[in-house]
């Protein structure tokens, strides 16, 4: 099958046309399905599902299926996507190639972070953003926010060229790594839970351990700051997090920057904050091979964005 597929792919005449097509393709792999794939792509679902049916006619391969049981690709689809991330990979280099040999930076670079950077104090990310395109104009800059399994797997996929995450376990031993900031995380409950008005003095291990807790999709259920929590919820986003703390019915860790808003107008409260408290390592990560020029200059504006502490 993979010889038939090959084949197929190779007798693809690639213009611009089929480009487009093989793009729309893996986005909708990338956001799990049509639908999913519309606000990425500015499509509507009918026209995503044209460009699909004219890239399987091109191939004369059964890319996908979709139906109640969900969006799935068939074994074709699986390695026609594999072929056309490899694909984008080397168009890439290679128009960072030429850009380099005439002097200046070209191409496209793929940036993937998690979410609430933007209110984290000890980073400037929007100044990076913007020391990133005075140095780097002709550079077309693609942003996703995702979560950190999905920063991981886009590493390894060549979804992203560059990426900013927490370190999660044997995340980081994967790539190229370079460290930029650490980040605080600390324990909460909003206005209406249980703990909200109990005293720091009184919050157990054992009190804390039986709250419903909100977790992360992308760590593992292990003890926290000496804690054995009842996991009752997760997600893979801060946003996500903050959410089910605000319905009063859990508990969880947040960035301290990112809760410092709803702390101030009460919302939310910080438990036992000398004791309930970690911080999350960032790092700036690439793929195993060579980083661009591009992606090694939009780490430098990273690095030179991390405020120094006073």
């Amino acid at each position: 099958m993979i010889n038939k597929v090959r084949h197929r792919v190779l007798n693809l005449s690639l213009g611009d046309a089929e480009l487009r097509l093989l793009r729309v393709f893996a986005s909708v792999v990338q956001h799990g399905g049509f639908s999913a794939a519309q606000s990425a792509l500015g499509m509507t679902q009918a026209t995503i599902s044209t460009h699909m049916r004219h890239l399987e006619e091109r191939l004369g391969l059964r890319l996908c299926s979709r139906g109640r049981g969900g969006f799935e690709l068939t074994d074709e689809g699986r390695l026609v996507y594999d072929a056309a991330l490899e694909l984008f990979g080397s168009l890439e280099k290679f128009q960072s190639r030429i850009g380099e040999a005439q002097g200046e930076l070209t191409g496209n670079l793929s940036f993937g972070t998690v979410d609430a950077m933007i209110t984290n104090r000890d980073l400037d990310l929007q100044g990076a953003l913007a020391a990133f395109h005075r140095a780097a104009p002709r550079v077309h800059l693609e942003i996703d926010v995702a979560a950190p399994q999905v920063l991981h797997q886009g590493l390894l996929n060549g979804a992203y060229q560059i990426v900013l995450m927490p370190s999660v376990g044997s995340v980081t031993p994967h790539f190229r790594t370079q460290a930029a900031f650490s980040e605080v995380q600390k324990l909460y409950c909003a206005e209406g839970h249980a703990l909200f008005a109990v005293p720091d003095a009184d919050l157990t291990d054992d009190h804390l351990a039986a709250q419903p807790f909100a977790g992360r999709t992308y760590m593992l259920n292990e003890t926290i700051c000496g804690v054995s929590f009842t996991w009752a919820a997760a997600t893979p986003h801060m946003e996500g997090t903050l959410l089910l703390l605000l319905s009063g019915a859990y508990i969880g860790f947040l960035p301290d920057h990112y809760a410092d808003e709803w702390v101030r107008t009460g919302r939310l409260r910080v438990l036992a904050p000398e004791r309930m408290v970690f911080e999350d390592m960032f790092h700036i990560a690439y793929p195993r091979n060579k980083p661009s020029r591009a992606a090694e200059t939009l780490a430098q504006t990273i690095t030179e964005s991390v405020r120094k502490p006073h």
